[in-house]
């Protein structure tokens, strides 16, 4: 089920959340956590019901492992044993379900074999629910967190406003949430925070994200005849989609775990606005950027064994960084190509180098945008179509408005005329990315919005507005980007 949707909105989050909060009323708290999972499952499986059995399968195994892990003495090689256990295990279910395909084209293509591929369904949230399971498992076996009772384990992994997407939540983070008697009764204030931050959100997607995906999706698919002006949209287009459908779902996710009286991680804090590439990544998809760091990055040594140990490490963590997201080797080059940035990066500021904020944020907002090329492309040689319009190789298409003063350019090989065709733009396709700059660059987020906010007036009238014409706009349905990963 989607949160842009109208049996979201106007059936299942309502009667969910009445349901839930009426159950509490009552004090009966078990019935009202069993009635969440309930709800959480039924969201997941509306999609498709047959890997419901999937998420309850891989829940029990990975309780019972915690059960394990729990029990054990610490330091012993027995204990260290049942960790791998549990992530092989994960990490063999996802790599099944994401992974299957692509291995065995690859050895297909190497080996000159026909290995019939298997064409399996990814089921929804698998990449998110098996690396929240992993973290649990990896901090029961540190003695960070323990969980006793199933019914609050699987209240802690379907909880349905995190379920699908993110933000990846530690158990720690969200279980004393639940077992605070405080948060089973409406919080009016937490209610009011939550629409207001959901309708920000639901906007993002539904007006701004879909309204870039138009552009995006036609230039990708057109990508060998671009010119410089029709690239440079089709990249921006999608870079703005991909910000604001992601920073749309994170909202939407914070503000209804606030309804809920949850308080959900931050995940996304104006990456665009970072002056390097380490910034970037404090900012953008913050959870996993934490995961990646404390489940992979460290435990490979980190830092701690030399500059060259630590660029490998870098390397390899945004590596699989990049093959978490996506079964190909567009993903990869993507996740190496952050990775790289980071160690360049990380060289440049220990030699006492140092960009100006200004020459900073340029480079990098370039860098990303280049980047996401990678991420969006099907397949490589879009990749490479959509880069060589960029420098002009397609050809170079200005306004016609523009021929009479820059008529000596026609000499150089530019033509005048229809700019934007490539991308099925328009007029108002410019100013829209100029507005996504405007948005990016000098709005409030989200978070620093929900920090200092205040029921009045405008806030009211802000939500209300904003959650009107996301309404309206819903008549096409379109998924969260992130859906797919």
């Amino acid at each position: 089920m989607l949160y842009n949707s109208y049996e979201f909105i106007l059936a299942f989050l309502p009667l969910t959340f009445c349901v839930y909060f009426l159950l509490n009323r009552f004090r009966k708290i078990e019935a009202g956590k069993a009635f969440l999972v309930l709800s959480s499952l039924f969201f997941y499986g509306y999609w498709n019901p047959i890997y419901v059995p999937l998420i309850l399968a891989s829940m029990i195994v990975n309780y019972q492992i915690g059960q394990v892990l729990a029990r054990l003495s610490p330091g012993g090689t027995g204990k260290k044993h049942v960790l791998w256990a549990g992530v092989i295990f994960n990490v063999g279910l996802l790599g099944y379900f994401k992974y299957s395909d692509f291995f065995l084209a690859n050895v297909n293509w190497v080996f000159d074999t026909s290995f019939d591929l298997l064409h399996l369904t990814l089921p929804l949230a698998i990449s998110f629910f098996t690396f929240q399971q992993i973290a649990y498992l990896v901090d029961s076996y540190r003695n960070e967190t323990h969980e006793y009772n199933f019914l609050n384990y699987m209240v802690f992994v379907t909880f349905f406003p995190q379920l699908i997407a993110g933000p990846i939540v530690h158990h720690k983070e969200i279980m004393p949430q639940f077992a605070n008697l405080r948060t089973k009764y409406l919080d009016f204030r937490n209610i009011a925070t939550g629409v207001f931050i959901f309708s920000i959100g639901l906007f993002k997607k539904v007006v701004l994200a879909d309204t870039f995906a138009q552009w995006a999706n036609a230039g990708f698919d057109n990508a060998e005849t671009l010119s410089v002006i029709e690239a440079w949209a089709a990249s921006l287009s999608y870079t703005f989609q991909l910000y604001f459908d992601f920073s749309g779902y994170a909202d939407m996710a914070i503000g209804i775990g606030l309804m809920f009286n949850i308080r959900l991680p931050i995940n996304f804090n104006s990456p665009y606005k970072a002056v390097d590439i380490q910034d970037f990544w404090r900012r953008w998809h913050m959870t996993l950027s934490r995961f990646l760091r404390d489940y992979i990055y460290i435990p490979l040594g980190g830092n701690r064994k030399g500059p060259w140990r630590t660029y490998t490490n870098l390397l390899l963590t945004f590596v699989i960084g990049g093959i978490w997201h996506g079964a190909g080797w567009t993903f990869v080059f993507w996740g190496f190509l952050h990775g790289a940035a980071l160690v360049i990066h990380r060289f440049w500021s220990q030699l006492g180098f140092r960009l100006g904020a200004v020459l900073g944020w340029f480079v990098t907002f370039n860098f990303v945008n280049v980047a996401w090329v990678f991420f969006r492309a099907e397949q490589w040689q879009d990749a490479v179509n959509i880069l060589r319009g960029m420098v002009g190789l397609n050809g170079v298409v200005l306004p016609q408005a523009l021929a009479r003063v820059l008529p000596d350019l026609s000499a150089w090989g530019v033509v005048f005329g229809d700019y934007i065709s490539g991308v099925r733009g328009s007029a108002i396709t410019p100013l829209w990315l100029v507005l996504g700059f405007a948005i990016v660059l000098l709005c409030k987020n989200s978070v620093e919005k929900m920090e200092s906010f205040e029921p009045n007036v405008y806030r009211l009238a802000l939500a209300a507005n904003c959650f009107a014409i996301s309404l309206f706009g819903m008549y096409q349905v379109t998924e969260f980007l992130y859906f797919n990963f």
